[in-house]
């Protein structure tokens, strides 16, 4: 991948409000909302992003993850959104439903979906 010297990329991470919380199905596991769970994820973010060789921002949001990362693509004018998957397959893609997909079918820019190693 070549970057130009105005490339940008933006390393995102949404946590759940209580509200995108209470509209999880009952037997799914509810993510840790602390605050110690939150610090750990931001230092992580900031250690990737001091060892990147370009230039790069770190958002970090709360809300429902799919909205929250078509929302910061429309605002940095993103021409790819990358993002993982957690391999659902199934009935659990159905109940659970699948942040990438509502992301793929959402997004006004090319999204590459990166699968889970086995």
């Amino acid at each position: 991948m070549v970057f130009t010297s105005d490339a940008k990329v933006i390393l995102c991470h949404v946590f759940p409000t209580p509200e995108s919380e209470m509209q999880l199905p009952a037997d799914r596991p509810h993510p840790e909302s602390s605050k110690s769970s939150d610090f750990h994820i931001e230092k992580l973010l900031l250690k990737y992003k001091e060892n990147l060789s370009f230039n790069s921002e770190l958002e970090l949001v709360s809300g429902e993850p799919a909205v929250e990362i078509i929302r910061l693509a429309n605002i940095y004018k993103a021409d790819l959104v990358v993002i993982g998957s957690r391999g659902l397959v199934g009935m659990k893609r159905i109940v659970l439903g699948s942040v990438s997909t509502q992301v793929v079918e959402q997004a006004n820019c090319s999204v590459l979906v990166v699968k889970p190693t086995s």
